[in-house]
């Protein structure tokens, strides 16, 4: 799947995408916190089929994040520091799993405190371009870059193959995950906010009366 256009890219020098890798060091380094919505795609290997589902993300450093789906079902995924708790709400069960087992070389490891490059080959690719409409009396549309990195797992072992960042003007804007059987999902991020106060209160979960409560190792 390629996000490039051709118009935008023909300018954009190896040096800007070398800078693309400071880019996410820096986010990990500097952005203690952060939050936004998103809308995330499933595509089946084949390209074929797709499902959509939105959701938005929490996360403070070191290792706690809070994704919380709305649409088509509710979900939430809760990293506390110390073990990550899934509820799904449809089944009334929580699957909870240690902290150092869950998360490792994870997509969630480069937001809520992985060792980057410990734990991944990085790698900058080509920026692309996303249009937008600006706010002005009569809509026009502006090109954004998107900065790529491509962020590969030191150990093959997991279940995902790679994972793609994208930043515009540094913020985060894409997650692309490539997993093991190559499913792709792509989450795209709106009013993405970083180093924002967040209650400790989000990052805790108690499993509600009732629900059914597997620990897996």
């Amino acid at each position: 799947m390629s996000f490039a256009l051709a118009c935008a890219l023909g300018g954009f020098s190896a040096l800007a995408q070398a800078d693309a890798v400071d880019t996410l060091r820096s986010f990990v380094k500097e952005v203690q916190s952060g939050r936004g919505a998103f809308v995330q795609t499933v595509t089946s290997p084949d390209g074929k089929k797709s499902r959509q589902s939105r959701g938005t993300l929490e996360f403070q450093r070191p290792n706690r994040f809070r994704f919380a789906y709305s649409t088509p079902t509710e979900q939430l995924i809760v990293g506390d520091g110390k073990q990550v708790w899934l509820y799904d709400t449809d089944l009334n069960q929580v699957t909870v799993r240690p902290m150092s087992q869950a998360l490792g070389a994870t997509p969630a490891a480069l937001l809520s405190g992985g060792t980057l490059d410990k734990d991944f080959t990085l790698k900058a690719l080509p920026a692309s371009s996303s249009s937008a409409v600006t706010a002005v009396s009569v809509p026009q549309q502006a090109a954004t870059v998107i900065e790529w990195v491509e962020a590969l797992p030191r150990h093959k072992e997991g279940q995902f193959q790679s994972v793609r960042v994208g930043f515009k003007s540094g913020q985060l804007a894409v997650l692309e995950i490539l997993d093991s059987f190559g499913q792709r999902s792509r989450l795209e991020f709106a009013q993405f906010e970083s180093k924002v106060a967040l209650p400790a209160t989000r990052f805790q979960f108690s499993p509600p009366p009732g629900a059914d409560v597997l620990n897996q190792p």
